[in-house]
Order: C-alpha cells, then structure tokens, then sequence
C-alpha cells in the first residue's frame, strides 16, 4: 500500500513539473513574441514578426518593400496605381471606422502622429504613430525595418539607393550644369501647387539625394512650409530651367495654355517634364525606385 502511494505521489509530482514546465516555456514563447521598439511617444511593445498590419498613412510602401502582411490601408494607399497589384485583396479602412479595422484583427497598426482616435487605435492594437517629416524619406524606411524587425533589410536598400540616386545626380549635372535649377510643380484639381525639398513628388530625390538646384525664390518662400499655392501670375517666379509638372487626372490644366505659362523659359526651350500625380505623394522605396527610374529616363534618355 504504501509503495503504492509512493508511486502515485511520483506520478504526480512529474505531472504538476510537466505542467510547470509547460507554463514555463509557454510564457517564454510569448516573451519572444514581442519587442520594445522606441516610438515618438515612448516604448510599444510590438510583434516581432507582425502578421496582419494596417496603415494609416504614407509608409504603406515601406511596409510592402520590407514584404510584411498587410491587411488595411488608407484611402490614397488603396488608390495608388504604385501599390494595386499588392493591395489588389487589402481592405481600404479609416481611422474613423474602427468597426471595420477590429473586424481585420490586426496585430499592430502604423500611422500618423495627427491621425484621429489615436488612444482608440491603441486599444484595438500596438499602434506606432510618425511624425511626417521628422527624419528624411531614407531615414523613416529604416525607422519603418526597426519596427517591423527588418533594420538589417531596409538598412541595405537605404544604402544601396542613396549610392545610386547621388550617381545618377552627378550624371544629370554633367549633362544639365552644375548651376541648372528645377522646379516641382502640381496642378491638383483647380490648384497649382510648387514643393520645397521634402514634400514628396520627387522633391527628396531630386534636391536631397541627388543635389540638384532650386531655384531662389522656392527656398525663400516655399521650403519652411514645404508647400505654396500659386495664383498663374506669379507661376513663373517659381520655375527654374527645368520643370517637373505633376498633374492629377481631372485637374484643371488651362493654366498651361495662357499666353504667361507659354513665356516661361522651361516651357519655350521644352524643359518641361510630366509626372503622373497619382502615387507622387508618396516617398516610400516602392515609389522612390520608380521615380528614379522616371529622372534617369527624363533628363537622360533619348
């Protein structure tokens, strides 16, 4: 009898340590799951390897590039010529519709630091906001491979970009001038708009990485704010001796035929470059890649 209650009490003591043991390693498990990242507003903890994102913002691109899941964008993400094939299955979702974001069960949601219901977000899943703007384009791509755990990744195309857009910039001033100025513009619905150095349409290529010139009047007036409307008298004030023209499908484009655009210089001597609008918003690598491939072409193509 008593033997026997030795070898029950055996049994049960390696059952309840098999248990322990199995609480144990299930706990590890989850601690391996997650990470802190270092966010603009404290530490997150984050997946270490997310599986169902959602973006509320520009970086849609940065995510795409890295190949992580995405399972929500924005409206313009959604719309972007640049990205239709890889979010031809991806759900167009808002941060004012948390119903539909919830039903997505995400694991971790990226956005903007002025995005609405941002504590709201939270609470649905880890949520890291950015403020648009508070590094450069190359930098928020690798800031974007820490979150996501890809760093290493997106350190090398960071890399490997920057070596070839300041190449293709030596080789555009060889053939152009050093001193050669160019302008960014965009006629977006019945506005036209000029852009300073960082507000996407190229601008961070161009001017950044590629060291091309812009003209005076745009880095007094327009860089501070990274953006001016123009009225077409004083569209010409802003126009250096190249011009990319950014248009938009639908937008009013009459300014084009005024006896003022006609006189401008770039436009007599056919230094005008059109760039399709839609996806130009962006400056993630996806949009970055074809938008050098687009200057190589335009400056130096035949």
């Amino acid at each position: 009898m008593i033997k026997r209650l030795v070898a029950i009490t055996f049994v049960l003591l390696v059952l309840v340590a098999c248990d322990m043991n199995n609480e144990s390693t299930e706990t590890e498990t989850e601690e391996t799951n997650t990470f802190t990242y270092e966010s603009e507003t404290g530490p997150i903890e984050v997946p270490t390897e997310p599986e169902r994102v959602v973006v509320l913002s520009g970086y849609t691109g940065d995510v795409i590039k890295l190949d992580v899941n995405i399972v929500g964008v924005d409206t313009w993400s959604k719309n972007n010529p640049n990205f239709s094939d890889e979010l031809a299955d991806v759900e167009e979702v808002s941060e004012d519709n948390l119903e539909k974001i919830i039903d997505l069960e995400p694991d971790l949601i990226i956005t903007l630091a002025s995005t609405n219901n941002l504590d709201d977000l939270q609470e649905i899943a880890p949520t890291v906001s950015y403020t648009w703007g508070a590094v450069d384009y190359l930098e928020q791509h690798i800031e974007i491979g820490k979150l996501l755990n890809k760093e290493e990744e997106a350190t090398a195309w960071v890399e490997d970009f920057r070596s070839r857009a300041e190449s293709l910039g030596e080789e555009i001033k060889d053939e152009i001038g050093e001193d050669t100025t160019v302008s960014v513009l965009e006629a977006f619905d019945k506005t036209v708009y000029v852009y300073g150095n960082d507000w996407a349409r190229g601008t961070e290529i161009l001017y950044q990485t590629m060291d091309l010139g812009m003209p005076e009047a745009i880095e007094e007036d327009v860089v501070a704010d990274g953006y001016l409307a123009l009225s077409l008298e004083v569209i010409p004030d802003y126009v250096g001796d190249y011009l990319v023209l950014s248009k938009y499908e639908g937008a009013d484009t009459a300014f084009e035929e005024t006896e003022t655009f006609q006189n401008i210089p770039a436009v007599q001597d056919d230094n005008v470059i059109e760039m399709q609008g839609e996806g130009a918003s962006f400056t993630d690598p996806i949009t970055s890649e074809i938008q050098l491939a687009f200057f190589e072409d335009a400056f130096l193509g035949e």
